[in-house]
C-alpha cells in the first residue's frame, strides 16, 4: 500500500468521482487508464474498488463498476445485522439484485430513548427514514426508524404430510427451500392432519438426516378448502380478517342520499368491467359539447364510488384499510381492501341503485386534449352493468338485449369520445408495450381448467384511457389548490440500464439514437422496428427490464411511461389506498363535505404512507404471481415426462429461465444439464453461450422442452432442453462479456458422454407434445 501511495495512488474520492461522472458503467481497466496506473497497481486497485462496493458508495458486478442505485428518502428494510461497532445494519426490503446489483446498506441510528414502536433489533423488518452518507463514511445510507412493521420470526411455512409413525414431514412453499423437507416427530405434530397448511419452529439439528421442526400453528388444510392462494396469503402475511371495530363500523353504515350532493341520477352512467367483477367503483358517460365553439369536442363524465363518505380517517376501517394497501386478487379469491359490505354494496355502483359518488367531468376539445375539468360530489344511478366483451360486440354490430337499447345513446357517444382522445394519446405517445397477459380458468375443484389470454378490446382502451384523462383532473386539481397527494411515479431507466440496453440493441443491429431528454418515443421506435418479426418478443421483454417500477410518492417526478407530468390514482379507491388518499385531498381542496384530508396530513406523513402502500403493492403482486406457479405446477404435475414448447424468459448464470407457450408457466433449465461443455454467461447479449461450439440459448428463443420435476407446493418446475443452441454469424466476437459464470455438463439421461459429445440431442419435429 505504501509503495501504491508513493507512486502517487489516486484518493478514493478521486475514483468514486471518477465513477459517478461517466454516463454508464465502467471497468477496471478504464479507471486504471484514467490514472495512470501500472499492472503492478491493479491488485490494489482492485481491493481499493472490494472496499468501496462494500460499503456501497459503488456498484461493482463481476468486472463492471458503477454508481448504486439510490433509494427514496422513505424505505421498507429488513434489519440483517450489526457492523464492527455493533450499529444495527438494514438492507432494503424490496431490491432486485439482478437489475441493480447488490443491495445497499443502511446503518441504523438507534437514540439513547426511542419512540414507541421504534425499537428494533436483528431480524425485524422497520420502515425508515435514510439520508445518504458521505463517500468518507463507512456506510452508503444512515437511517431512522418510523416504525417497525414486524419482529423477526424463525419460522417456515410449509404443508404437513403424515407418515405412518405418526410424525410426519414439512413440504416447504418457498422456490428456495424446494425438495429441503424437514422431520417432524411424532410430539412435535400439535394435532395437525395430513394436507395441512402449518407454521413450523426450527429446531437445532442432531447428527445426520433431516432438519427437524415444531408445528406451532396449523393455518388451514388445503386438502379441504382446495385453495392454494391460502400458501402465500399466509407466507407474504396479507390480512384476511377484519378487526371488529372495521367490521362493526361497515354494518352501522347507511346509503348516501341527496344530501350535500348534486342530483346525476338521470346521467346515463354506465360501468365496463370483467365479467367476473364483484365492486365496480367507476362508471363513464360522454356527449358531444353542445358549446357551437367546441365542434367535435366531446364532454366526460367520470365517476367514482366515493369510498371517502365511509372509510372515514383514524377509523378502524381507515386502519385496516392502510395495513392491506389494496385488494389482492387471486384465481380463487379475492381478498378486500374493505369489508363487503363496503366493497361489494354500498360502495359498488351496481346498476339501478343510489350511490354517492365523487365525479370529474371533463371538456375535451376536437384535437382530443383536455380543455378543462371540474369536480363533483354526487348521487347517481348506474344505467347498465357491462363486461368489455359485451360492449365491444354492440359497437361491432352485435348487440344483445342489454346493449342494443344503450347503442345509439351510450356506447356510441363513448366510442366516438374514445376517438378523439386517442389523437391526444397518441400524439403524447406514451410507452407502447406488446406483454400478452394470461388468465388462469379455475373448475368448481379450484384446480386449474385451462389458461387463456383474453383479447385486447377497444373497450379495454376506452376506459383505460378515461381513467388516466381522470386522474391526470386530480393531480392537476390538488397541484392547483397547493395540497399534498400522494403521486403515482415512474422514473425514467437508469443510464445504466439505459447503456445496457444499447450494449444489447448493438448485438441485434438495431439503433438506439438518443438525442436529447429520454421519452417513452426513443423506446418506441425501437419496437416499432421488430413488430411482426422474430426478435419482436425479445425485444419487448428486454425494454421492459430495462424499465423503472412505477412507485407511490408524496413527492412527483412524472410518470415516464405515460408521458406525463403529474399523475395520481383516484379511479380505484374501492381497492387501493392511494386513491382513497386522493379522495379526501379533492373533497378538503373543493369543501365537499366529510370525510376530508386532516389538516394533520402533510408531505412528510404522505411520504411514510406512500412507502408503506408502495411496499404492499408488490407483495400482493409477488403473492398473485407465486399462487399462480403454484396452479400451474399442480396442474403439470402429472405430466412428468411430456414435451412442451416455450420461449426462454430469463437468463442467469445458474441456467435458463423458461415460460410454456400454452400456460404461460417459468421453469428452470439448470446450466449443469446444457451440453458437455462449459457455458458463459453474456450479460450484454442476455445469453449462455457455449466456450467450444459457440451455440448461445438466448433470451427470447423458441425451445422444446422436457418436464422433468414439478414441486406443486413451491410453484416449481424444472425442464430440460430439447434444441440446440443458435450458432453466431462468424466474425462476431464471441462470449465479449462472458463472466467466467462455468458449469459443467451433466450427461442427459440414456446417453453416454462420448455419444452426447458427437450428436447433440435433437428435438423430434412433429412429435412434440405442447401443453394444453
Amino acid at each position: 500500500m505504501a509503495k501504491a501511495r508513493d507512486r502517487g495512488f489516486p484518493a478514493r474520492e478521486a475514483i468514486v468521482a471518477f465513477v459517478r461522472a461517466q454516463p454508464g458503467i465502467v471497468g477496471t481497466r478504464e479507471i486504471a487508464r484514467e490514472f495512470g496506473l501500472k499492472n503492478a497497481d491493479r491488485v490494489e486497485l482492485k481491493r481499493i474498488l472490494r472496499e468501496l462496493a462494500d460499503q456501497g458508495t459503488i456498484q461493482k458486478r463481476g468486472k463492471k463498476i458503477s454508481e448504486p442505485a439510490s433509494l427514496p428518502a422513505t424505505v421498507m428494510a429488513d434489519i440483517s445485522g450489526r457492523d464492527a461497532d455493533g450499529e444495527l445494519i438494514a438492507m432494503p426490503a424490496e431490491w432486485d439484485e439482478v437489475e441493480s446489483g447488490e443491495a445497499p446498506k443502511i446503518r441504523i441510528h438507534v437514540p439513547k430513548r426511542p419512540q414507541p414502536g421504534t425499537a428494533a433489533g436483528v431480524g425485524d423488518r422497520a420502515l425508515l427514514r435514510i439520508e445518504k452518507l458521505d463517500d468518507s463514511e463507512a456506510g452508503a445510507y444512515r437511517g431512522r426508524v418510523i416504525k417497525v412493521v414486524d419482529h423477526g420470526k424463525s419460522r417456515v411455512l410449509g404443508i404437513f404430510r403424515k407418515t405412518p409413525d405418526g410424525g410426519g414431514r414439512l413440504v416447504p412453499v418457498d422456490k428456495k427451500q424446494a425438495g429441503r423437507e424437514l422431520n417432524i416427530a411424532k410430539a412435535d405434530v400439535g394435532g395437525a392432519e395430513d394436507g395441512d397448511l402449518v407454521s413450523v419452529e426450527l429446531l437445532r439439528s442432531r447428527g445426520f438426516g433431516l432438519a427437524s421442526g415444531r408445528i406451532r400453528e396449523r393455518l388451514g388444510s388445503l386438502a379441504t378448502e382446495k385453495a392454494v392462494s391460502l400458501i402465500a396469503i399466509h407466507a407474504h402475511e396479507i390480512p384476511q380478517v377484519f378487526s371488529p371495530a372495521a367490521l362493526g363500523e361497515a354494518e352501522a353504515a347507511k346509503p348516501a342520499t341527496l344530501r350535500g350532493r348534486e342530483d346525476w341520477r338521470e346521467l346515463a352512467l354506465v360501468t365496463i368491467d370483467p365479467p367476473d367483477a364483484k365492486d365496480h367503483d367507476d362508471a363513464v358517460h360522454a356527449q358531444a359539447d353542445p358549446d357551437p365553439n367546441s365542434k367535435g369536442g366531446y364532454i366526460v363524465h367520470v365517476a367514482i364510488a366515493d369510498v371517502a363518505f365511509y372509510v372515514r380517517p383514524g377509523s378502524g376501517l381507515d386502519r385496516d384499510a392502510l395495513t392491506r394497501g389494496n385488494s389482492v386478487y387471486f384465481p380463487d379469491r379475492v381478498v378486500p381492501m374493505l369489508p363487503e359490505r363496503i366493497s361489494n354494496d354500498l360502495c359498488s355502483l351496481v346498476p339501478g341503485e343510489l350511490r354517492g359518488a365523487l365525479a370529474v367531468r371533463m371538456v375535451i376539445g376536437n384535437d382530443g386534449r383536455k380543455r378543462s375539468h371540474s369536480f363533483h360530489r354526487v348521487l347517481m344511478r348506474s344505467a347498465a352493468k357491462l363486461n368489455y366483451a359485451q360492449a365491444q360486440a354492440a359497437i361491432d354490430g352485435r348487440p344483445d338485449d342489454l346493449t342494443g337499447p344503450l347503442l345509439a345513446s351510450v356506447l356510441k357517444p363513448l366510442y366516438d369520445a374514445y376517438a378523439v382522445v386517442k389523437r391526444a394519446r397518441d400524439e403524447r405517445d406514451p410507452l407502447d408495450l406488446d406483454i400478452p397477459e394470461r388468465k388462469i380458468l379455475l373448475k368448481s375443484d379450484g384446480t386449474v381448467d385451462r389458461v387463456i389470454v383474453p383479447d385486447r378490446l377497444d373497450a379495454h382502451r376506452l376506459i383505460e384511457e378515461f381513467m388516466i384523462l381522470a386522474n391526470v383532473a386530480a393531480a392537476e386539481m390538488l397541484e392547483k389548490k397547493s395540497l399534498p397527494l400522494i403521486y403515482r411515479v415512474h422514473d425514467e431507466p437508469t443510464l445504466e440500464k439505459v447503456h445496457n440496453l444499447q450494449e444489447f440493441l448493438k448485438t441485434l443491429d438495431l439503433p438506439f439514437a438518443k438525442s436529447g431528454a429520454l421519452r417513452p418515443a426513443t423506446f418506441n421506435r425501437v419496437l416499432a422496428q421488430v413488430k411482426g418479426h422474430d426478435a419482436e418478443p425479445l425485444v419487448n421483454e428486454v425494454v421492459l427490464r430495462s424499465q423503472a417500477q412505477a412507485e407511490y410518492a408524496a413527492e412527483n417526478y412524472g410518470h415516464f411511461g405515460l408521458n406525463l407530468r403529474r399523475y395520481a390514482h383516484f379511479t380505484s379507491p374501492i381497492r387501493r389506498y392511494a386513491d382513497l388518499i386522493v379522495h379526501r385531498a379533492l373533497i378538503r381542496g373543493l369543501g365537499l363535505g366529510e370525510g376530508a384530508l386532516p389538516e394533520t396530513e402533510t408531505v412528510e406523513t404522505l411520504t411514510e404512507v406512500a412507502a408503506q402502500i408502495s411496499l404492499t403493492e408488490r407483495r400482493a403482486m409477488k403473492a398473485e404471481r407465486e399462487t399462480a406457479d403454484r396452479l400451474i405446477a399442480h396442474f403439470l404435475a402429472d405430466r412428468i415426462g411430456a414435451t412442451f414448447q416455450g420461449r426462454i424468459s430469463g437468463v442467469t448464470r445458474a441456467g435458463l429461465f423458461v415460460k410454456l407457450s400454452d400456460t404461460g408457466a417459468d421453469g428452470l433449465i439448470p446450466i449443469r444439464t446444457l451440453g458437455t461443455e462449459y457455458f458463459n454467461y453474456d450479460e450484454t447479449r442476455h445469453a449462455l453461450i457455449g466456450t467450444r461450439s459457440g451455440a448461445m440459448h438466448r433470451l427470447g428463443d423458441v425451445v422444446d422442452v422436457r418436464l422433468v420435476e414439478a414441486a406443486p407446493v413451491a410453484g416449481a418446475l424444472r425442464f430440460e432442453l430439447l434444441s440446440e443452441g443458435s450458432i453466431p454469424t462468424r466474425g462476431r466476437k464471441r462470449d465479449r462479456a462472458g463472466d467466467g459464470s462455468r458449469a459443467p455438463a451433466r450427461t442427459p439421461p440414456g446417453r453416454s458422454p462420448r455419444q452426447q459429445e458427437r450428436k447433440p440431442a435433437k428435438p423430434k419435429p412433429g412429435k412434440s407434445k405442447k401443453d394444453k
